[in-house]
């Protein structure tokens, strides 16, 4: 286990002395100058890895070199963007990025950007903002993790498959039984949309089209679920609808820093509208509440790991990492014992 660290170590704002033209520029037209990572980051995707994926839609190149391309703009995407891009999409759902009377400049990322890394314009809020937060994970959510066994590979194939296969269908059926008509119109709205858009790319060069855009489909769709799982994997089953109790927070993880501080997902659950560079501090200042609600707390891996580790049973791996805040555990065979007894299924119904 590890002792509640002296410093945090994930990103905070420091507020800029100096400022480039470029910034002055831009700072005009965001609402909040702490997001301003955000535009240079979606400039990186327009002018780098947009082109890449222009090019493989054009006849230039040919045979294997078109194999090679294609090869390395997958590579380029997974590991340097599709996942710092979906939780900036993440950010930027829960706060409006660009000033109101600049509204227009909100569709660029959704109806632009997005269809790039497999996400579709209203399906993502209507389903996160709208239906996740609102249930917090608890039997309503139709992304909850709460009837399956959450160390089991098989119930993470069964709930992975599950969201696939039915996810959308769940989701609109959500939005019509609470009488929400714009979310629900909005989700299945979305769904038609990224289809329509994939068929059609899909006729027009199918190779280009499984590299650019299926393969974001369903390679996002896996890891968002892989790692909700980790967010919700630890549930106290006599108070889960407790968000100190039902997520789990990752500190001090280069993943904070790739994306944006995902790791501290109780407190985002908490305030959903939180700035992400305020998270650390948050945490630091409300830490009795972590320990008075024996909150799930890992030091230094990230949502990934944290799924690996429980899916193949390494709860040694867990314990290692665990934060003992407020000393509430005297050894690593306890925080063991606490985890297992976290992940037990939910029967509904009774």
């Amino acid at each position: 286990m590890k002792s509640l660290p002296k410093d945090i170590t994930d990103p905070v704002y420091s507020k800029r002395v100096n400022y480039t033209k470029l910034d002055q520029f831009l700072l005009k037209y965001i609402r909040d100058e702490r997001d301003l990572p955000f535009i240079y980051f979606t400039l990186k995707i327009v002018f780098i890895l947009i082109p890449c994926a222009v090019l493989l839609f054009t006849p230039i190149l040919l045979g294997w070199v078109w194999w090679l391309v294609a090869s390395l703009y997958i590579a380029l995407n997974v590991v340097f963007f599709i996942g710092k891009f979906a939780l900036m999409f993440h950010c930027t759902a829960h706060r409006t990025l660009f000033k109101k009377e600049f509204n227009y400049l909100n569709y660029f990322l959704p109806y632009f950007i997005a269809p790039f890394f497999g996400h579709m314009a209203h399906t993502y809020y209507s389903h996160h903002v709208g239906m996740h937060h609102a249930e917090n994970n608890l039997e309503d959510d139709e992304s909850t993790t709460m009837p399956y066994q959450r160390d089991s590979i098989k119930d993470f194939l069964l709930y992975y498959s599950r969201f696939m296969l039915s996810g959308i269908y769940k989701v609109v059926a959500y939005f019509k039984r609470r009488n929400r008509k714009k979310l629900m119109y909005s989700a299945l709205q979305g769904q038609i949309y990224i289809v329509l858009f994939c068929v059609i790319m899909f006729s027009i060069n199918w190779k280009a089209s499984l590299c650019v855009f299926i393969f974001p489909y369903f390679f996002y769709r896996f890891v968002a679920m892989f790692g909700n799982w980790a967010q919700h994997a630890f549930i106290d089953p006599a108070d889960p609808g407790n968000s100190y109790k039902n997520s789990i927070t990752c500190i001090n993880s280069k993943y904070n820093w790739q994306c944006w501080n995902d790791g501290y997902h109780i407190s985002h659950h908490i305030k959903q509208t939180l700035h992400w560079t305020e998270h650390p501090q948050y945490f630091q200042d409300t830490i009795t509440n972590y320990s008075s609600n024996d909150s799930v707390v890992f030091y230094k891996i990230d949502f990934m790991m944290v799924s690996l580790y429980l899916l193949s049973k390494r709860y040694d791996l867990l314990a290692k990492h665990f934060v003992n805040i407020g000393d509430r555990f005297n050894s690593d065979k306890e925080i063991v014992d606490y985890l297992k007894v976290r992940v037990q299924r939910f029967e509904f119904g009774q």
